[in-house]
């Protein structure tokens, strides 16, 4: 192919990879992984979805138990973030002593922050019942 010249210009690119053709998957490992990623989707989606309803209804079923949706809120959280982790970042393939040793640091922590909220949040009540 000729050099281009003043007037013209080589929009051919060579830095681009078309890594679907270079992967070497067939189609049926291609739906296999869209299938998992569809089941994922959905499940979020209802786990979502419950959250958002008893957000919507629990007040008007049980009116003094908003602190059980609270907890129940972050339990489902934790869920949906725990299986994002195991699925998307392939944390699920892995043996389960790895898994162990990546997972626990993240579980000790959150121990300690929860820790440390109703530490701190009940000496400011103590302290603002002093003084009011």
């Amino acid at each position: 192919m000729p050099a281009p010249g003043l007037g013209e210009l080589n929009m051919e690119r060579d830095d681009i990879i078309e890594y679907g053709l270079q992967s070497g998957h067939n189609e049926e490992e291609g739906r296999v992984v869209r299938k998992k990623i569809y089941f994922v989707t959905a499940l979020l989606s209802v786990v979502t979805a419950i959250e958002v309803l008893l957000g919507v209804f629990w007040m008007s079923l049980f009116p003094n138990s908003w602190h059980w949706v609270k907890w129940t809120f972050i339990m489902m959280t934790l869920v949906k973030a725990t299986y994002i982790v195991m699925t998307f970042m392939h944390l699920g393939d892995e043996r389960r002593s790895i898994r162990k040793v990546i997972l626990m640091p993240y579980g000790l922590f959150l121990m300690y922050i929860v820790f440390v909220i109703i530490w701190e949040s009940l000496y400011v009540h103590h302290t603002l019942r002093i003084f009011l």
